[in-house]
């Protein structure tokens, strides 16, 4: 496959969108930022197009001479995403990176989980593009971001020096932060014949929840800790049922995604990456220490 030079991305405003848009800008592609027509998002450049994200002629004059497309819009957006990817077709570009970043969606049980419903959807209609089209694709898989999943306490809650550790908080998974995701988006695009038409699988860091609580009891040994279990299945359990119903709240959403990143049967460490295809280098536990030492102080 022919060199990647021109790269759009979709989403640069967003909590992800942001890290990629810098790595992008830092790297050696022509990067223009798509943004929906009266919007008034900012970016770090003034390389800004503007179209219709609900009209096909307004996306294809967009994306014209572009090699790659990047999605960081919202999950939700899957109507959306499709409309981009036939855009994208229709100006003939190369590559396109779905807003699927996070879980490993090659396991079957990750694919079940609803939350993720749109994730597979925008993946089976990409595969499907692809098979009568010129346009290839990518999927990222980073694991948890780790960065927002520990500072927003998803991964393990220290309030009050009592986390929850889940059935144990054995189990080892793969996570990626948010800029390296972005190192990752500029390493796949450096790499399209490498990356064509399959997964990517990135890991920065293997851990536990209680390589979290180790970390944190060590940077305060003199907090009350006082650690909980829970039984993740049962939890999760309820919170899927609450999900089906329409209950699509925060929390609710959060244990079900806790399946995909930590439960083992989900895939959630990865038993491979393109850690050294990608550039990507793996954090130690010092990385930990840095996300850590203002949580539990």
């Amino acid at each position: 496959m022919s060199a990647i030079k021109n790269v759009t991305l979709v989403g640069g405003s967003g909590r992800l969108g942001t890290f990629i848009l810098d790595k992008l800008l830092a790297s050696k592609f022509n990067v223009q930022v798509l943004r929906r027509a009266g919007s008034s998002s900012n970016y770090a450049t003034s390389a800004v197009v503007e179209a219709d994200f609900t009209d096909l002629e307004s996306l294809k004059a967009a994306f014209q001479g572009q090699d790659a497309v990047v999605s960081v819009v919202n999950d939700a957006g899957v109507p959306g995403q499709k409309l981009l990817i036939d855009a994208a077709i229709a100006a003939g570009v190369k590559r396109f990176l779905p807003s699927n970043f996070g879980s490993n969606m090659t396991n079957p049980n990750s694919r079940k989980l609803p939350v993720f419903a749109g994730k597979v959807a925008v993946e089976d209609y990409l595969i499907e593009k692809s098979k009568t089209t010129d346009l290839t694709y990518s999927f990222v898989y980073t694991g948890g971001f780790t960065d927002f999943c520990i500072q927003n306490k998803v991964i393990i809650d220290f309030s009050e020096y009592k986390p929850t550790l889940f059935n144990g908080g054995e189990t080892e998974f793969s996570t990626t932060s948010m800029p390296t995701v972005g190192d990752a988006v500029v390493g796949v695009l450096e790499h399209p014949a490498e990356t064509q038409n399959r997964p990517v699988y990135v890991s920065e860091l293997v851990t536990s929840q209680n390589q979290l609580l180790s970390v944190a009891k060590r940077l305060a040994p003199n907090k009350p800790w006082a650690p909980v279990t829970a039984d993740l299945d049962v939890l999760a359990a309820s919170a899927i049922e609450r999900f089906t119903q329409g209950q699509h709240d925060f929390p609710t959403i959060i244990t079900v995604l806790l399946k995909g990143i930590l439960d083992p049967e989900y895939g959630t460490k990865f038993t491979e990456n393109d850690n050294e295809l990608l550039g990507i280098k793996v954090k130690s536990e010092e990385y930990l220490v840095e996300l850590l030492t203002p949580l539990v102080k």
